[in-house]
């Protein structure tokens, strides 16, 4: 029975993106697809006329029925991968995907190891005692001066 419902409920969660692969809007792919010739902006946030062309082309392709794939496939293939907003993840690129990762874990393991390093090499708390010794018939004048001096 739960694997029904797991069944079902992965059904529901894939059927937008199954449905934006098939039926793409160009509002999505603005956000997906970095304009060429501006520095660091997606094609929703530029109107260069490059960014104009390519949105028109979009569009157009959409019209036709393209799927989302094929729609980024032809401007790779006509811009290269710099068109992508995010770096594809196959291949030499993957690096670009993984290798944040790797050092965010890494730098957690080494504080962990440090962290747990350091709190094993303190040394223990020097423990208080009370002696319970007498004073002496010196100590006890010094005493004495001492409260006599404090009381006024």
């Amino acid at each position: 029975m739960r694997a029904v419902a797991f069944a079902v409920l992965a059904l529901v969660l894939a059927a937008p993106a199954a449905a934006s692969e098939r039926r793409p809007t160009l509002s999505e792919l603005e956000g997906q697809l970095m304009c060429p010739i501006c520095e660091g902006e997606t094609l929703a946030q530029s109107d260069s006329p490059a960014a104009q062309r390519i949105k028109a082309y979009i569009q157009l392709r959409i019209s036709q029925g393209a799927t989302r794939s094929q729609i980024k496939r032809e401007l790779v293939d006509q811009w290269g991968t710099r068109i992508l907003a995010a770096p594809p993840r196959h291949g030499f690129d993957l690096l670009a995907w993984l290798l944040p990762i790797v050092g965010v874990l890494a730098g957690a393991a080494v504080i962990g190891a440090l962290a747990w390093r350091w709190s094993r090499s303190r040394e223990p708390a020097a423990k208080w005692t009370l002696t319970t010794r007498p004073l002496g018939p010196e100590e006890e004048r010094r005493l004495d001066e001492e409260l006599r001096r404090f009381d006024g």
